[in-house]
This record gives C-alpha cells, structure tokens and sequence, in this order.
C-alpha cells in the first residue's frame, strides 16, 4: 500500500503540470532566475532516497548514481541557458539521452536488491519524466510538446481514429511474424479490464508519449523540419527502445517491427493534435488490446 500511495504521489506531480498557469509561472520564475533549475535533481534525487529507504534498498552506491543521474541533464540545460533555441541544440539531445538511456539499459540494477528492483525501477522512471518535464517544459521553454489536457474534439476522435486504422495492421502483422497468437475472448473480469485502462495510460502509455513524442519526435522535427523522414526516424527510435523487451529472444526485432509502425501511428496523432493525452490515449488502446486479447 505504502508504494502505491508513493507513485500515485509522484503521478500527481506529473499530472499538475498539465495545468497552464502553472507551468507559465514557473518558467517566468526559472527564467529570472536559472540557478533554481538545480532544485529539481536535488528534490528528485531526494524523492529516490526516500523510496529506497522505504523498501530497505537505499546504501551510498546507489544514491550517488541517482544524484549523478540527475545532475548530468540539468548540467546541459544550465549550459545552454533558459529559452529554448531557434533550434535544438547538442545538448539538447544530450539531455535527453542522459534521461532516457540509464533507464532503458537499467544501470543500477547491480545496486539494488532484487525485491526492491520493480518499485524503485518505476520511481527512477517517475524522476526521469519529472525531470525531463522540468528541463524541457518549464526550463528551455520547447514549444511543441503540447503537455496539456484535451480543448478539442480532435483529440479525442483523432486517437480512436488512429485506433482503428492502425489496430487491424498490427494484428494482421503481429500474428504473421509470431509476436502474437490469433485473438481470444478475454478472461479477466469487466472490472479488471476496466482498471487496467488507467494502469496503462498512467504507468506506460503518457511516459512514453512524454519521452518518445514530446521530446525526441517533437525535437527532431524541430530540428530538421516537419517531414515525413523525420516523423520515421523518431518511429524507429521507439522501435529500437522495444528490441530488449520480451517474450521472444533478444533483440526482439518482431517486437521493434511492430512498435516502430505503433509509433509512426502515435507520432501522427500527437502532430494532429493539441494535446499529448491523444497520442496517449491510442497507445493506451493499443496496448490494452494486445493485453486482454492476445
């Protein structure tokens, strides 16, 4: 009960940043004065030590790994200075990596004890959405991340628009390669099923719309301009994230397949529409899909 309470604290955090005044005061703040930026990997690396003391994983190893996680990114974005730039820069991307590739590779893991792995695993990936969000959202100022709530109509049909276009391939391809078995009834209750649709969107589907969309896809394109070719290189990057994912052997390149055309789908709902919550909400249904019928 006492880890649950604890992620849904730090969902909360993600959550109101969604709200606008918010995140306008606070850049104004940031901006006035950009030594402040350093509060967030020190409240975030106080966040981790926390939640490792709270499951008797917590020595100094580990805590100095987190620190040293959390610094790194926050050291570009301080080079680089608050506002965004005509164009993302180098560093840009270094942050991003230096969010994203720690979690992906799971590089403390040798540190924590096994019982512990799979909480303090989602609260390093809780850190690393916060902080990104502090670095990119409220810091550099990146227009284009689109990290509010739905304001109209096509954010919500442009996902289960998406949905349907998109669903009947990946079943068709996912069967042929062996990703998946020919579809079943589901077995688990109404109840169950229904609970799950928040799970994934919370847990799974709006943190990888926050790293995979508004940030790589969105700065990409930003980058190099709003093409086509740039849309298919931030597909595979999301594919390639999935090659160490199961069931099948790894590299899992039925796996990358199949979530590098999921995520040229999600990269064109999230460029339609206004709001982040639409491309998540179709990976959210995608994925829920695949879990009760599949």
């Amino acid at each position: 009960m006492g880890q649950s309470i604890f992620l849904a604290a730090m969902l909360a955090m993600v959550l109101t940043l969604f709200c606008a005044p918010l995140q306008r005061s606070a850049s104004a703040v940031l901006a006035a004065r950009p030594i402040l930026l350093w509060l967030a990997p020190l409240a975030l690396s106080a966040i981790f030590t926390a939640a490792s003391l709270m499951v008797g994983a917590a020595s100094w190893p580990l805590i100095l790994t987190v620190v040293l996680y959390t610094a790194a990114p926050a050291a570009c974005a301080a080079c680089l200075g608050p506002g965004r730039s005509p164009r993302p820069r180098a560093l840009d991307f270094a942050a991003i990596l230096l969010l994203w590739l720690p979690i992906e590779l799971n590089v403390a893991r040798p540190l924590v004890p096994g019982a512990a792995r799979g909480f303090l695993h989602s609260v390093a990936y809780g850190i690393a959405i916060l902080l990104g969000l502090a670095i990119f959202l409220l810091f550099r100022g990146f227009s284009g991340m689109k990290y509010g709530l739905p304001r109209r109509a096509p954010d919500w049909w442009l996902p289960l628009a998406g949905y349907a276009l998109t669903a009947p391939v990946l079943m068709a391809l996912g069967i042929a390669l062996g990703f998946i078995p020919f579809p079943h009834a589901p077995v688990a209750s109404a109840g169950r099923m229904a609970a799950a649709i928040g799970r994934i969107l919370a847990g799974t589907a709006l943190p990888e719309e926050i790293l995979f969309r508004a940030l790589i896809q969105n700065l990409i394109l930003q980058r190099w301009g709003e093409t086509t070719a740039g849309l298919v290189a931030a597909s595979v990057i999301f594919g390639c994230a999935h090659l160490d994912n199961g069931p099948q052997p790894l590299p899992n390149w039925r796996y990358a397949i199949l979530a590098t055309i999921a995520g040229f789908a999600y990269g064109k709902v999230f460029q339609k529409s206004r709001s982040i919550v639409s491309s998540a909400l179709l990976h959210t249904m995608v994925d829920w899909t695949k879990h009760f019928f599949f």
